[in-house]
């Protein structure tokens, strides 16, 4: 380190001539050791202390005075001790470097933090699988993927399609019995209410029909929407950086949301033809199926707001599920196809003939509540009854005269004071 360094340079005196700064040396001690470093290159004195003439020191090409950096200001060793180096950081090891990348170079899952055993897990390590394997773009990762999982749904469909057909064409004679069960309910009479709703039981089993088989494949896509939903939004957030490239036309980026908007509309639109037109379930035109009828209309609308903060990579998914619905509710309105698969004919029933007319939005919101609350009174009123049987039978009679019969009389022998 440098403590006192003097430089004193000038251009008029380039001519060879020497000078030492004795005053500097003077008051830095006899101590120290300085150099004086000269511009005149050949004659460079040794270290000499050189009395001035003048006061002023003349000017000269270049001095520097240097102090050994081992010492200090005292004289005394600056560095008493040496530390050691410090240690070098190992390197990672090839082979673990090798093993945190696939077959074509990018992180795989597992170092992510993404991928396992769960149902999400399963799903991510499929994708990553096609991406990898089959050297597939994100968009063909994610539309193949739907299209597989659809396909082995297909049996499901069929065996939904086939109960909504023979429940299509029983409708005039489910309507009768259901009308006639509605009235016996608004009626209070829950004896006729619950003969008829016998009748509608033994019928359907005669028939081979269930409600429930139309509810098949919307139960089956449930959980699976759901891993699809949070394995990709997993997959975006993390976020995998391929797919910030991954995308298609507008959406090239399917870690953010479509900036414009044309992926939600999509979206909307495309489930709510595939619930309009009955893709995956029967026509709900039972009157106990009016309001669900009505939600799942509604639907689209209501989730619009949120789709619009998605990832392009989720919404890729929905867009794709819902133009499979439409494509497989074409398919299977073919005559052939339906024959191929069993499926019954659907017979076209004439609105005017059937016991039950078709009622706007409004009047079948009011007829369904009006059916829930008379449901809800009965079963008070049911449940009140309950209570009060268990009362008569186990608490203490009730008192209905005014003497107690059992009590003793008194005997006819004994004469009264008054009498005698």
């Amino acid at each position: 380190m440098l403590s006192l360094a003097g430089k004193v340079l000038t251009r008029n005196a380039i001519c060879g001539r020497n000078a030492l700064i004795q005053e500097l040396a003077t008051a830095a001690g006899a101590s120290r050791s300085y150099h004086i470093a000269c511009g005149n290159r050949n004659d460079r004195p040794a270290t000499t202390a050189l009395k001035l003439q003048n006061k002023f020191i003349s000017p000269i090409t270049a001095a520097v005075l240097v102090r050994n950096i081992s010492t200090d200001e005292a004289g005394r060793s600056a560095l008493e001790t040496i530390p050691e180096p410090p240690p070098i950081p190992a390197a990672p090891e090839i082979s673990e470097i090798v093993s945190n990348l696939a077959a074509n170079g990018e992180p795989t899952f597992a170092s992510l933090g993404l991928g396992g055993w769960s149902p999400v897990g399963i799903v991510q390590n499929c994708m990553e699988f096609l991406h990898v394997t089959c050297d597939l773009p994100w968009w063909g990762v994610i539309a193949i993927g739907t299209v597989c999982v659809r396909l082995v749904l297909f049996p499901l469909v069929i065996a939904s399609q086939r109960n909504a057909a023979k429940m299509n064409n029983h409708m005039p004679q489910m309507q009768v019995l259901q009308m006639k069960m509605t009235e016996a309910r608004q009626a209070g009479n829950s004896i006729d209410s619950a003969r008829y709703a016998q009748e509608m039981v033994a019928f359907m089993k005669e028939k081979d029909l269930n409600p429930l088989k139309n509810m098949l494949v919307p139960l089956a896509q449930a959980p699976i929407f759901i891993s699809f939903f949070m394995g990709l939004r997993q997959m975006a957030n993390t976020p995998v950086e391929s797919m910030r490239e991954g995308g298609l036309f507008w959406f090239t980026d399917l870690t953010v949301c479509d900036q414009f908007y044309a992926l939600p509309v999509i979206t909307s639109i495309t489930m709510f033809l595939t619930i309009e037109l009955g893709t995956d379930s029967a026509r709900m035109s039972a009157q106990n199926m009016q309001m669900v009828r009505y939600i799942l209309r509604a639907m689209p609308l209501f989730i619009f707001p949120f789709t619009i903060n998605f990832p392009g990579a989720i919404l890729c998914y929905w867009a794709c599920s819902n133009f499979f619905s439409l494509l497989q509710v074409g398919f299977l309105r073919i005559p052939k196809v339906r024959d191929y698969f069993k499926i019954d004919r659907l017979v076209t029933h004439n609105p005017e003939a059937l016991p039950m007319k078709k009622k706007k939005f409004t009047e079948g919101m009011k007829d369904s509540w009006t059916n829930m609350k008379i449901t809800r009174e009965l079963e008070e009123r049911a449940r009140i009854d309950e209570i009060t049987f268990q009362k008569a039978g186990k608490g203490p009679l009730v008192k209905t005269y005014k003497y107690d019969p059992t009590a003793p009389r008194p005997s006819s022998n004994t004469i009264s004071a008054k009498k005698r």
